[in-house]
């Protein structure tokens, strides 16, 4: 394997476990320029010093277990100015390499990468875990499962938007089970797509045998994103069946998803009614106060004033992972950039970092993404379709196309089978008012508008 490729596969990994701001911020950039077999180490080159030693204190171990999990002869990684790089004779790169070889005994590596055998990444605890009231209720959950593995709420079902913090209360979840009871409860953490693609890798090798006992000799599975198996029935019908060994032996489900069961349309109705028979808990956007707590936790001492952390607070409402990546981006230009970060300065980094304008947003994109959310051909929302499972999505679509691009009624009428205005207007009512009734209408359309404005 080259370099560019063992450094591609990394940063492939790496992109997974971080927040997109953050990755595009800090390691976006970065190459592997050189390599040392004989003493396994790395160069990896970054674009400036501030990056460098943001990289460094942030990410050297969960740069260095990406490294070890491809290559386990690799022992340590040094970092330098890719201008340096570039410049940089190879013998001076070796001298290099060689001196960052610790000079005292190291950490145990299996604490600076994520643990193979669960799976489960050790920066994620709940020491570093905010809770507020958009996510006390699914803390609480968890905790009582934690508590009572297997016994109470089985399964337990989170779900909510992109970025609100699913993810670190599974990890935490899982390292406080292993480090509770000692490891003597087996827990296996699995994004579905890992699942599904066991299942492709088992069903063309013959080894379906070898996911069962994976997935199946555990005490506490826990899935991540189960939303997307819906629609894949061999998937499905694996999930099923493990479900039922794991479930009927009391062993302990944990799974989240961006929508509740309810809302995942192509769901098989047998797994549907088993996700409801546990306790399902959503977490849901972040006040205020619970932002400005998680920013304070991220932000160094004595770097910002209070006023720009609670401005910042003010402005990202909906995205945990957003939050820490204008943080970044504010501590990246007034430190290494020197500059005074003016209020115009902070506004233009919070509209780079989540986009927040509707300018670009068209019609198509609206029904694309209403059409990708449903699973629906977007010929039939846009033709005079009556099929039954049309009907929500097309009204959905009416109330889009009025609530952010402010369409006229006659237009949005042309535009979805040339319908009558006063159908638009009837879509529009309807989907206003029953959002402020139904939670599981008001969680769709939040999603698909978080997902029309990040162009998903």
């Amino acid at each position: 394997m080259t370099n560019t490729e063992l450094w591609k596969n990394v940063l492939g990994e790496i992109e997974l476990q971080i927040s997109r701001p953050n990755f595009l911020t800090w390691l976006k950039q970065s190459e592997l320029v050189d390599r040392n077999d004989r003493d396994g180490v790395v160069l990896v080159s970054l674009p400036n010093n501030f990056a460098k030693e943001w990289v460094r204190n942030r990410y050297h171990k969960l740069i260095l277990g990406s490294l070890r999990s491809i290559d386990s002869s690799i022992k340590n990684v040094d970092y330098v100015v890719a201008s340096f790089a570039a410049t940089s004779a190879a013998t001076h790169k070796q001298a290099l390499l060689r001196k960052a070889l610790p000079l005292k005994p190291q950490q145990p590596l299996i604490e600076l990468r994520i643990d193979p055998v669960t799976n489960l990444n050790p920066k994620y605890t709940f020491g570093s875990y905010v809770v507020g009231s958009s996510n006390e209720l699914a803390h609480a959950a968890m905790q009582a499962v934690i508590e009572n593995v297997g016994t109470r709420y089985n399964p337990l079902f989170i779900y909510g938007g992109v970025g609100l913090g699913k993810t670190h209360l599974l990890h935490a979840a899982g390292n406080t089970i292993m480090e509770r009871y000692h490891g003597s409860v087996r827990v296996f953490y699995v994004t579905s797509e890992k699942f599904i693609n066991d299942v492709v890798w088992a069903i063309r090798n013959r080894r379906m045998e070898d996911v069962k006992r994976r997935y199946r000799d555990v005490d506490v599975l826990i899935v991540d994103d189960i939303q997307f198996i819906a629609g894949k029935p061999t998937t499905e019908l694996e999930f099923f069946y493990t479900f039922n060994t794991l479930h009927e032996h009391s062993k302990q489900i944990i799974i989240s998803s961006d929508r509740s069961p309810a809302a995942i349309p192509t769901l098989e109705e047998r797994l549907r009614s088993r996700f409801e028979g546990g306790m399902i808990a959503d977490i849901s956007y972040p006040d205020y106060e619970m932002r400005l707590a998680i920013l304070n936790t991220k932000t160094p001492p004595n770097t910002l004033q209070e006023k720009t952390i609670e401005y910042i607070a003010t402005k990202v409402q909906k995205n945990i992972r957003e939050l820490e990546g204008v943080l970044n981006k504010v501590l990246f230009y007034q430190q290494y950039k020197n500059e005074h970060i003016t209020m115009k300065k902070l506004d233009e980094i919070i509209s780079e970092t989540i986009q927040i304008t509707s300018k670009n947003i068209t019609a198509g994109d609206i029904i694309r993404t209403v059409a990708d959310f449903f699973e629906v051909p977007q010929v039939e929302l846009t033709e005079r379709s009556r099929k039954q499972e049309i009907v929500e999505p097309r009204q959905i679509t009416m109330y889009l196309l009025r609530d952010v691009l402010k369409l006229s009624y006659p237009h949005i009428g042309e535009k979805l089978g040339k319908r009558d205005h006063t159908t638009a207007i009837h879509a529009f009512e309807k989907i206003s008012r029953e959002m402020t009734q139904n939670p599981t209408l008001n969680q769709k359309v939040a999603l698909i508008k978080e997902r029309v404005y990040k162009g998903v």
